[in-house]
């Protein structure tokens, strides 16, 4: 019971700070317990449209300068994580499994004159991701990826490259079987 208080503060604790950023638009959204929103004061914009549900433990980054922008009813399932340091766009009636990870960036290397990667220096490009998609459990979307329109992406796959709309993604696994 007490447990169940302390959610109920947490949850109007997530959408206060939403509603009270400047820069953070959003109307009849829902969340679940354990969210993480984390917003620069900073940022461009984020628009969360109309009806969007955010299930439990999810956690959102939106850093200085960057923008999100979420379609309406959007459906968005445990343990996710938006990254966004650029732009990331989501577009209407699009739903998320579970372990959804998106990522508008990746940390800058360099192989010589010796090995090294940069924990706070960063290549940038957008992610769009179309209207009408379902992302499967544990998909990750990486920096300059577009999804078209009316798109599956099956579970587990990393998506690297753009998606053509009306176009089903299936990650091909295969278990081998030997005697022993």
């Amino acid at each position: 019971m007490l447990y169940n208080f302390f959610e109920k503060i947490q949850r109007k604790k997530q959408l206060s700070s939403l509603k009270k950023h400047p820069n953070v638009f959003s109307q009849n959204i829902r969340i679940g317990v354990g969210n993480h929103f984390v917003l620069d004061r900073n940022l461009r914009k984020v628009n969360i449209g109309h009806s969007a549900d955010f299930r439990n433990y999810i956690s959102i980054l939106v850093l200085e300068n960057a923008s999100l922008e979420i379609g309406t009813d959007f459906f968005m399932n445990n343990f996710c994580s938006i990254n966004c340091m650029e732009h990331i766009s989501i577009g209407s009636h699009t739903l998320f499994g579970e372990n959804v990870k998106l990522y508008d960036h990746n940390h800058c290397y360099e192989t010589s004159p010796e090995f090294k990667v940069y924990s706070s220096k960063f290549n940038k490009a957008p992610i769009k991701i179309g209207s009408n998609c379902w992302l499967g459990s544990n998909v990750t979307v990486l920096k300059g990826v577009t999804i078209g329109d009316n798109c599956i992406i099956g579970a587990g796959c990393t998506i690297y490259q753009d998606i053509p709309p009306n176009t089903r993604v299936i990650n091909k696994q295969e278990l081998i079987f030997d005697s022993l």
